[in-house]
């Protein structure tokens, strides 16, 4: 079984920032690619930002140059920092991750509860 833990959410005014933080516990060997997807009310899920191979990022249009994804490898963490937030950014940010599992050997995506952004003034 493997966890996926996120944390900082909150509200937060139009211009404002926030760090969201997702921790990933249990039985992996590795995580292949792990970042954060958001779902606002009445749309789909969507990518926001993550890692593939290696240190390679992947970020969405409406993001760049405004959210930044890091991570701490030996902790299983993965961070957000979200600067000049938008009304429109309001949204469930989900933590993901496709980890290759310990007993199987197997890849497996996970996710997160979600943790709420809102951006309100």
């Amino acid at each position: 079984q493997v966890q996926l833990v996120e944390s900082g959410g909150g509200l937060v005014q139009p211009g404002g920032s926030l760090t969201l933080s997702c921790a990933a516990s249990g039985r992996f060997t590795s995580i292949n690619a792990m970042g954060w997807y958001r779902q606002a009310p009445g749309k789909e899920r969507e990518l926001v930002a993550t890692y593939t191979s290696g240190d390679s990022t992947n970020y969405a249009d409406s993001v760049k140059g405004r959210f930044t994804i890091s991570r701490d490898n030996a902790k299983n963490m993965v961070y957000l920092q979200m600067n000049s937030l938008k009304p429109e950014d309001t949204a469930v940010y989900y933590c993901n991750a496709n980890v290759r599992l310990e007993y199987t050997n197997s890849n497996y995506i996970y996710w997160g509860q979600g943790t709420q952004v809102t951006v309100s003034s």
